[in-house]
C-alpha cells in the first residue's frame, strides 16, 4: 500500500508515538484491564494523566509561577465567548488576521465595547498588520498567532502594555513562546496536540474575577483553576492523547528543537513553491509566511492545471493539501507530527509534475 503524507489543517496528524500509546490504552489503560474510554476520570490512573499533562506543559513552554494550564472542551471557539465574559469590563482590542481571529471578535462583541484595530482583510489576509496603536485603556489585546486558512504566522511575542490574550491553536509547541508577555494563551488541540475534543488554556491568575458581570459557573475560568480541569468530566481520550504528544515533544528535545525542523520543513516547500514555475505563494512577505500552514496556488499561466495537480498529487499519496474555499489552490500544513520526509515527498511530487508539463 503507498505511504499517506497527511497535509490535513485539522484534526491533522499525530505522533506515530501518540497514536500506538492510545491504541494499547483503548486495549487495557495503566494495567487497569479496563479501556481509557471507560475508565474514571476520578480514578488515580487518570487523575495522574491530567496532572503529568498539566506538568508537562509547563515545563515544555517554561510556564512562570502564577500561571495555571487547565484542559477544557468547547475547542477555540468556546474560548472566542470565555474570553470577553471573563476579562472584558470595558473595552477590547483584536487584531483581525483571518477567518478565526474575526468570529473571535464577534462574540466579544456581545460583551461589551471590542473594537478592530487593525485588519489584512483588504488583501485577503494575506499579511499580517504592523505599527498598529494598542488603546492603553483595553481591558486585553487579542491576538491570533497562526491563520491557518491563510498562511500568515506572527512568530514573535508582542510586548504590550496591556494583558495579551492569544489564540496559539495551531502553533502552541512549535517554538519558544515568553508565556510572561500572554495573560491568556488558548487553543484547540487538534491541529499540534492532539484529536478533537479538548482545549488547552494557560491563564495567569491574576486576571480573573475582575468582572462585575455574573459568569455562568462552568463558563468561568476560576471553576476550572479552583477544579483542576476536574469540574465536570473532561475529554479523556483526548487529554491522554495530549499527554502522549507532550511526552514525545520532550523525547524530540522540546519546543527549541522542534523550531528548528519546522523551520527547515518550511524553507523545502516554500523554496520549491519560490522555483517551479507552476506554483505561487500566497503570502508574498516571507516574514509573515507561516511555518505551520503553507498556502500556495497555480501561477497565473497555469491556472488549468490547479485540478490536474491536485488528483495528481493525491495518486502520489498527498492528503490534505487542497486550500480552504476563500483562498483556493492549495495548502500543505506542516505541524509538528509531520516528518520531513513529507515534505521532501510533497516537493518531489511538485517537481515531477512539472516536468510533466
Amino acid at each position: 500500500m503507498m505511504k499517506k503524507h497527511n497535509f490535513y489543517a485539522g484534526p491533522s496528524i499525530m505522533p506515530q508515538y501518540t497514536n500506538e500509546q492510545v491504541i494499547e490504552a483503548i486495549k487495557d489503560f495503566a494495567g487497569t484491564g479496563l479501556s481509557i474510554m471507560e475508565i474514571s476520570h476520578r480514578s488515580k490512573e487518570f487523575v495522574a494523566v491530567m496532572d503529568n499533562a498539566v506538568s508537562l506543559v509547563k515545563e515544555l513552554l517554561d510556564v512562570p509561577s502564577g500561571y495555571s494550564v487547565i484542559f477544557l472542551g468547547g475547542g477555540a471557539s468556546l474560548q472566542f465567548t470565555m474570553v470577553p465574559m471573563n476579562l472584558l469590563e470595558k473595552k477590547a482590542a483584536y487584531v483581525n488576521t483571518g477567518e478565526w481571529a474575526g468570529k473571535a471578535l464577534k462574540e466579544a462583541k456581545l460583551y461589551g465595547e471590542a473594537i478592530e484595530i487593525a485588519s489584512s482583510k483588504d488583501k485577503n489576509f494575506t499579511y499580517l498588520p504592523k505599527n498598529y496603536t494598542v488603546p492603553e485603556d483595553a481591558d486585553y489585546l487579542h491576538i491570533t498567532t497562526n491563520n491557518t486558512i491563510f498562511g500568515t504566522e506572527l512568530k514573535h511575542d508582542l510586548s504590550v502594555n496591556v494583558p495579551l490574550v492569544a489564540d496559539m491553536s495551531s502553533d502552541i509547541f512549535s517554538r519558544p513562546v515568553d508565556v510572561s508577555k500572554y495573560s491568556l494563551i488558548y487553543g484547540g488541540a487538534q491541529k499540534n496536540l492532539a484529536p478533537a475534543g479538548v482545549t488547552f488554556v494557560i491563564i495567569k491568575d491574576s486576571i480573573i474575577g475582575k468582572v462585575s458581570r455574573p459568569i455562568p459557573t462552568i463558563l468561568n475560568y476560576k471553576t476550572h483553576i479552583e477544579k483542576e480541569s476536574m469540574f465536570n468530566t473532561p475529554p479523556v481520550l483526548p487529554v491522554f492523547a495530549a499527554l502522549k504528544t507532550l511526552e514525545w515533544l520532550k523525547s524530540k528535545g522540546g519546543v527549541k528543537e522542534m523550531q528548528k525542523i519546522n523551520e527547515a520543513k518550511a524553507k523545502l516547500l516554500y523554496d520549491e513553491i519560490e522555483r517551479n514555475k507552476l506554483f505561487t505563494a500566497t503570502v508574498t512577505d516571507h516574514e509573515d509566511r507561516s511555518l505551520m500552514n503553507v498556502c500556495f496556488v497555480m501561477s497565473d499561466n497555469y491556472k488549468e492545471l490547479e485540478k490536474e495537480f491536485a488528483a495528481y498529487a493525491k495518486s502520489q499519496g498527498m492528503i490534505g493539501i487542497e486550500g480552504h474555499r476563500s483562498v483556493g489552490g492549495f495548502r500543505a500544513s506542516l505541524y509538528n507530527a509531520l516528518p520531513y520526509e513529507s515534505v521532501e515527498a510533497l516537493v518531489k511530487t511538485m517537481k515531477d509534475f512539472e516536468k510533466s508539463i
